[in-house]
């Protein structure tokens, strides 16, 4: 399912051209894998489009790696069906699948310089040797990595063996790229650095890219979708904006970014949650309990006269913390639930509230997200 006003990122004409005739689609249905009595896929059913970035997200144990390692060949699924284009492949060796892999610790061979360990995959396929130094050259370059050749893997940085990794999954043009969490090991700055040079890499290349994080703002910033994976299960696939905006269940809600949740409940066709009367883009259409879940970022603090089209809050500050480029303002509404505002500032016009202070919070009707039914099922 794709969001109506958010569809996958744009790429050059070119590219998506060839992308069209290159890449492969993954389709996988009914998959199913247990360890004893314990099921870690349970039925999932995921299809995958020629030249798209698609992200397993999802905590620990929700299976996301497992599916990976099932579409890569070294784990084999309990029953099900993978396709890579036309071609059954859930009984095809790893090495016959024709695909990149990058894994979360690199998988270097520390006894090879940089360049035999690019050229790895192309001495496996016999590609004579001149061929295998121009490609392994081209590379090098598109990674950065002009002249690091002849040095041992343990002359190169964390960023430096993230590339020789890159280089040595696409140097023999594979058309489908796996990734388990190769960023997990750089720090913060680098990694953010790594996410834009992965989805730049992806658009020149047009590979179809499934990959594993555990990151959510990793998943929003590389992904044309998202599948958010909860028990083995998939909760919710779209793109990163549609599963921001409407995550459909608390779960998703809870690991896509931060939210506060208020009780509601739906009687007589309007929503009430702490005591207001709220408005929503999307009512549920049944009667009966459901939960209101405020993004901080898109709520407000309201001066006197402000607020005529939103919903709004009357609450009490409890803490405020100057974070530089926002304040997190930390408030209990009436009913005495939790409710948490981030807000950008500027400088020398940064107001922090007094501890006890009342405030009016605010949201637009549009940014206003109810959760029906069961809050903490599936959507």
């Amino acid at each position: 399912m794709r969001g109506a006003d958010d569809q996958s990122r744009p790429r050059d004409a070119a590219v998506a051209a060839a992308a069209s005739e290159t890449a492969l689609p993954i389709t996988i249905r009914r998959l199913s894998k247990a360890y004893g009595a314990v099921p870690v896929l349970n039925e999932i059913d995921l299809d995958v489009r020629p030249g798209e970035f698609l992200t397993l997200l999802g905590p620990s144990g929700s299976g996301k790696t497992t599916l990976l390692m099932a579409i890569a060949g070294f784990l084999r699924p309990d029953s099900g069906s993978i396709r890579f284009g036309e071609r059954e492949v859930v009984r095809l060796a790893p090495h016959r699948r024709e695909i990149g892999m990058v894994f979360q610790n690199y998988a270097l061979f520390p006894h090879m310089d940089v360049a035999r360990n690019v050229g790895f995959p192309l001495r496996l396929r016999r590609v004579p040797a001149n061929e295998i130094a121009r490609r392994v050259e081209a590379a090098l370059e598109m990674f950065q990595l002009g002249g690091f050749g002849g040095r041992g893997i343990d002359q190169l940085s964390g960023g430096q063996r993230q590339r020789v990794a890159l280089a040595r999954a696409i140097v023999f043009e594979p058309r489908i790229i796996l990734m388990d969490e190769p960023l997990s090991a750089l720090d913060k700055q680098l990694r953010e650095r790594m996410q834009i040079e992965l989805r730049q890499l992806h658009e020149r290349l047009g590979t179809t890219t499934v990959y594993v994080t555990h990151d959510q703002r990793e998943a929003l910033t590389m992904s044309d979708r998202i599948a958010i994976l909860d028990k083995g299960r998939i909760a919710r696939i779209d793109t990163p904006r549609a599963i921001y905006d409407e995550p459909g269940s608390r779960f998703v809600a809870e690991f896509i970014g931060e939210s506060s949740f208020l009780d509601a409940e739906i009687l007589d066709g309007e929503c009430r949650a702490a005591g207001s009367i709220v408005r929503a883009r999307h009512m549920p259409a049944s009667a009966g309990p459901c939960t209101l879940a405020l993004r901080p970022e898109r709520l407000r603090l309201l001066g006197p006269g402000e607020g005529e089209e939103m919903n709004v809050f009357e609450a009490r500050v409890t803490g405020a913390i100057y974070q530089g480029d926002t304040l997190l303002l930390q408030a209990v509404l009436g009913d005495g639930s939790p409710i948490t505002l981030r807000q950008t500032t500027r400088s020398g016009e940064v107001a922090m509230p007094a501890i006890g202070a009342p405030v009016r919070i605010g949201i637009a009707i549009a940014d206003t997200v109810l959760l029906a039914g069961d809050a903490e099922g599936a959507p």
